[in-house]
Protein backbone atom coordinates (compact mmCIF):
# COMPACT_ATOMS: atom_id res chain seq x y z
CA UNK A 1 0.00 0.00 0.00
CA UNK A 2 1.68 3.78 -0.95
CA UNK A 3 2.11 5.89 1.92
CA UNK A 4 -0.20 8.18 0.47
CA UNK A 5 -3.59 5.42 1.27
CA UNK A 6 -2.12 4.62 4.54
CA UNK A 7 -4.51 5.39 7.44
CA UNK A 8 -3.35 8.28 9.54
CA UNK A 9 -3.08 5.99 12.75
CA UNK A 10 -0.58 4.30 10.63
CA UNK A 11 0.64 7.12 9.46
CA UNK A 12 1.36 8.84 12.87
CA UNK A 13 2.52 5.40 14.62
CA UNK A 14 5.35 5.19 11.49
CA UNK A 15 6.51 8.67 12.02
CA UNK A 16 6.80 8.11 15.76
CA UNK A 17 8.68 4.90 15.44
CA UNK A 18 10.93 6.91 13.43
CA UNK A 19 11.71 9.66 15.66
CA UNK A 20 12.05 7.57 18.33
CA UNK A 21 14.76 5.31 16.39
CA UNK A 22 16.65 8.81 15.96
CA UNK A 23 16.45 9.69 19.78
CA UNK A 24 17.71 6.21 20.64
CA UNK A 25 20.67 6.72 18.41
CA UNK A 26 21.24 10.03 19.80
CA UNK A 27 21.31 9.01 23.33
CA UNK A 28 23.29 6.12 22.83
CA UNK A 29 25.87 8.65 22.30
CA UNK A 30 25.97 9.61 26.14
CA UNK A 31 26.09 5.79 26.71
CA UNK A 32 22.10 5.66 28.22
CA UNK A 33 19.38 3.30 26.87
CA UNK A 34 16.24 5.21 25.83
CA UNK A 35 14.32 4.36 29.35
CA UNK A 36 17.05 5.64 31.13
CA UNK A 37 17.36 8.69 29.03
CA UNK A 38 13.63 9.21 29.72
CA UNK A 39 13.97 8.36 33.61
CA UNK A 40 16.82 11.11 33.72
CA UNK A 41 14.59 13.89 31.74
CA UNK A 42 11.62 12.91 34.12
CA UNK A 43 14.08 13.50 37.49
CA UNK A 44 15.83 16.25 35.81
CA UNK A 45 12.22 18.27 34.76
CA UNK A 46 10.28 17.38 38.09
CA UNK A 47 12.78 16.14 40.47
CA UNK A 48 13.55 15.41 43.43
CA UNK A 49 10.26 12.62 43.47
CA UNK A 50 9.51 9.37 44.61
CA UNK A 51 10.71 5.85 42.91
CA UNK A 52 7.18 5.27 42.98
CA UNK A 53 6.33 8.51 40.91
CA UNK A 54 9.14 7.58 38.44
CA UNK A 55 7.47 3.99 38.03
CA UNK A 56 4.14 5.80 37.25
CA UNK A 57 5.52 8.05 34.58
CA UNK A 58 7.56 5.13 32.88
CA UNK A 59 4.51 3.46 33.13
CA UNK A 60 6.75 0.53 34.24
CA UNK A 61 6.30 -1.32 37.93
CA UNK A 62 7.94 -0.35 40.63
CA UNK A 63 10.43 -3.19 40.56
CA UNK A 64 12.02 -1.95 37.04
CA UNK A 65 11.80 1.49 38.23
CA UNK A 66 14.15 0.41 40.44
CA UNK A 67 16.54 -1.11 38.10
CA UNK A 68 16.48 2.01 36.15
CA UNK A 69 17.56 4.37 39.30
CA UNK A 70 20.43 1.64 40.23
CA UNK A 71 21.75 2.42 36.48
CA UNK A 72 21.14 5.70 36.79
CA UNK A 73 22.75 5.98 40.32
CA UNK A 74 26.19 4.03 39.24
CA UNK A 75 26.58 6.17 36.37
CA UNK A 76 26.43 8.72 38.96
CA UNK A 77 23.78 10.76 37.14
CA UNK A 78 21.24 10.52 40.56
CA UNK A 79 21.17 10.58 43.85
CA UNK A 80 19.08 8.43 46.48
CA UNK A 81 17.79 10.04 49.49
CA UNK A 82 15.00 9.33 52.36
CA UNK A 83 11.94 11.22 51.82
CA UNK A 84 11.57 13.52 54.53
CA UNK A 85 8.16 13.15 54.65
CA UNK A 86 8.30 9.21 54.24
CA UNK A 87 11.19 7.61 55.42
CA UNK A 88 10.33 4.61 54.08
CA UNK A 89 10.04 6.18 50.56
CA UNK A 90 12.92 6.53 48.35
CA UNK A 91 13.59 10.28 46.93
CA UNK A 92 15.70 10.22 43.49
CA UNK A 93 17.66 13.74 42.70
CA UNK A 94 20.15 14.73 40.10
CA UNK A 95 23.55 15.50 40.31
CA UNK A 96 25.67 18.13 38.61
CA UNK A 97 26.70 14.94 36.24
CA UNK A 98 23.30 14.42 36.22
CA UNK A 99 22.15 17.40 35.24
CA UNK A 100 24.79 18.03 32.37
CA UNK A 101 24.01 14.72 30.89
CA UNK A 102 20.17 15.61 30.71
CA UNK A 103 20.75 18.67 29.08
CA UNK A 104 22.67 17.39 26.55
CA UNK A 105 20.03 14.85 25.99
CA UNK A 106 17.96 17.22 25.47
CA UNK A 107 19.62 19.56 23.10
CA UNK A 108 19.94 16.04 21.06
CA UNK A 109 16.65 15.01 20.96
CA UNK A 110 15.99 19.44 20.14
CA UNK A 111 18.18 18.73 17.30
CA UNK A 112 16.83 15.55 16.03
CA UNK A 113 12.97 16.96 16.23
CA UNK A 114 14.50 19.91 14.66
CA UNK A 115 15.77 17.81 11.39
CA UNK A 116 12.94 15.59 11.53
CA UNK A 117 10.26 18.23 11.50
CA UNK A 118 12.38 20.71 9.43
CA UNK A 119 11.35 18.91 6.21
CA UNK A 120 7.69 20.47 6.64
CA UNK A 121 7.42 24.12 6.10
CA UNK A 122 6.66 26.72 8.86
CA UNK A 123 2.98 27.10 7.62
CA UNK A 124 3.12 22.85 7.91
CA UNK A 125 4.72 22.27 11.08
CA UNK A 126 2.60 25.40 12.87
CA UNK A 127 -0.76 23.01 10.86
CA UNK A 128 0.60 20.20 12.59
CA UNK A 129 1.32 21.36 16.06
CA UNK A 130 -2.37 22.88 15.99
CA UNK A 131 -3.67 19.62 15.08
CA UNK A 132 -1.68 17.41 18.18
CA UNK A 133 -2.95 20.07 20.38
CA UNK A 134 -6.49 19.93 19.83
CA UNK A 135 -6.12 16.00 19.48
CA UNK A 136 -4.57 16.07 22.96
CA UNK A 137 -6.76 18.35 24.78
CA UNK A 138 -9.79 16.13 23.55
CA UNK A 139 -8.11 13.36 24.86
CA UNK A 140 -7.28 14.39 28.74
Amino acid sequence: MPVADEPLDVLLGRALRQLRHQWGAGVGEVDLAPHQARALRIVHEDGPLRLSELARRLRIVPRSATEVADALQERGLVLRSPDPSDRRATLLEMTGHGRSVATEVGRMRREQAEAFFGRLSANDRASLHRILTELLDQGE
